[in-house]
C-alpha cells in the first residue's frame, strides 16, 4: 500500500478528519479531535495505536511493526509494504480504540461503525 491508498481507506470511518498538526506534511487522521493513525512526512508506513504497551511489544516482537517514533509504547509503526488486511486491520483497531474512548455522548453523534 501507500500513503494515498492509506489515506482513503483512513477517510471511509465515521468521523473521520485529516490535518497536519506537527507541519511539515503529516497525515494525521483523528476522530473527534483524537488521533487514530498519522503518516509520516517522511517513513514509509502508518504509525496506530494498541490496546497497551504489551500489545504493541508483542507486533513488534513478531515483525509486524516497530515502535512508533515520537509517541507513546503503546503505538506501533507498520510499513506500507506490510499485508494489506494487517494494515487494515491495524488502522481499524486504532479507531476502535480511541472512538471507544470518547465520550458517550461524542461517540452518539457519530455515524455507527460496525
Amino acid at each position: 500500500m501507500n500513503r494515498d491508498t492509506l489515506n482513503r481507506y483512513c477517510q471511509t470511518f465515521p468521523g473521520a478528519e485529516l490535518s497536519d498538526p506537527f507541519g511539515g506534511g503529516h497525515d494525521a487522521w483523528k476522530v473527534a479531535g483524537k488521533m487514530f493513525a498519522i503518516i509520516g512526512a517522511k517513513a514509509a508506513g502508518i504509525s496506530v495505536k494498541t490496546d497497551s504497551i504489551e500489545t504493541a511489544q508483542m507486533l513488534i516482537d513478531a515483525g509486524v511493526g516497530v515502535k512508533a517514533p515520537y509517541f507513546h509504547r503503546s503505538w506501533i509503526h507498520v510499513p506500507f509494504e506490510a499485508d494489506q488486511d494487517e494494515l487494515e486491520h491495524r488502522i481499524s483497531t486504532s479507531y476502535r480504540l480511541i472512538r471507544g474512548a470518547l465520550p458517550k455522548k461524542v461517540q452518539a453523534a457519530l455515524d455507527p461503525f460496525d
